[in-house]
């Protein structure tokens, strides 16, 4: 089957039909010296992740306008609009045809893969994750001085000042750089009380000072973004369940006597 990299203009490198079956090969085992250097920087874990991956979607098949699109996309992302851009790629790189080939369609190979082994047990992932799933952007202040909190919170609860005026200037965490706003982040990503606040608040809310450890938080809500199960999210929760197989797989090739 010949195997080319589509670049805007499209480029048709020469040579030989390319046998992608090749990059399923199993990784050779790896010399105890060289598997040290590999983990010292911080390389054997990814050349183990990739290795199980590209056994997993050896046998995935992608149609000429999947492969087209991967390509282009491939090509427009390193830069390269000419014959002489790729060839420069590969020289630089070390790679040969079948290389970039295998690189510019892993994305639509691990998307499809994901679609047939893992589509059917996306919904229940979901369900399991909703909570973690729901975004939320809100305005915070946080200050030290209870006092100074409750000042601050009747001055905008009576219009007499603007949250993100007030909150760069008192605000004392990260979101003085902000304005006060924070997100869109998980809801789950606040601390439990103040994610609480927020689940059951009505946008636009404004709430009293709230004492957190040693802050005091002026807090209100601005968006609560409840995770539906669209599309979108079918393809995040079956790729999700496909890294954890992977991680699973590379496990088992760290474990004592496995891959050495």
């Amino acid at each position: 089957m010949d195997h080319d990299i589509s670049l805007d203009p499209p480029v048709r490198p020469s040579g030989p039909p390319v046998q992608m079956e090749a990059m399923a090969e199993p990784l050779p085992e790896i010399p105890g010296g060289l598997r040290r250097q590999l983990a010292r920087h911080q390389l054997l874990l990814p050349l183990l992740r990739q290795s199980v991956i590209a056994r997993a979607v050896a046998e995935v098949t992608l149609g000429a306008e999947e492969r087209q699109k991967s390509q282009q996309a491939w090509g427009s992302s390193h830069g390269l609009r000419s014959a002489d851009d790729l060839k420069n790629h590969l020289l630089r790189h070390e790679l040969s045809e079948a290389d970039v080939v295998w690189q510019a369609e892993l994305p639509a190979r691990i998307e499809k893969h994901c679609q047939e082994h893992f589509l059917h047990r996306a919904e229940q992932r979901y369900l399991g994750r909703k909570n973690q799933l729901d975004q939320v952007i809100y305005s915070l202040l946080r200050v030290e001085d209870g006092a100074l909190a409750r000042e601050l919170y009747l001055r905008i609860a009576e219009g007499e000042a603007d949250f993100a005026e007030l909150a760069a200037t008192y605000a004392k965490g990260p979101e003085r750089s902000t304005r006060g706003v924070v997100g869109p982040v998980p809801l789950l990503q606040a601390h439990p009380s103040l994610a609480e606040l927020l689940r059951t608040s009505r946008p636009g809310q404004l709430h009293p000072p709230l004492r957190i450890d040693r802050w005091w938080l002026v807090v209100r809500l601005e968006t609560l973004r409840s995770a539906s199960f669209d599309e979108e999210m079918q393809k995040r929760m079956a790729r999700e369940l496909f890294d954890e197989w992977v991680d699973q797989e590379v496990a088992l090739l760290l474990r004592p006597g496995q891959g050495r």
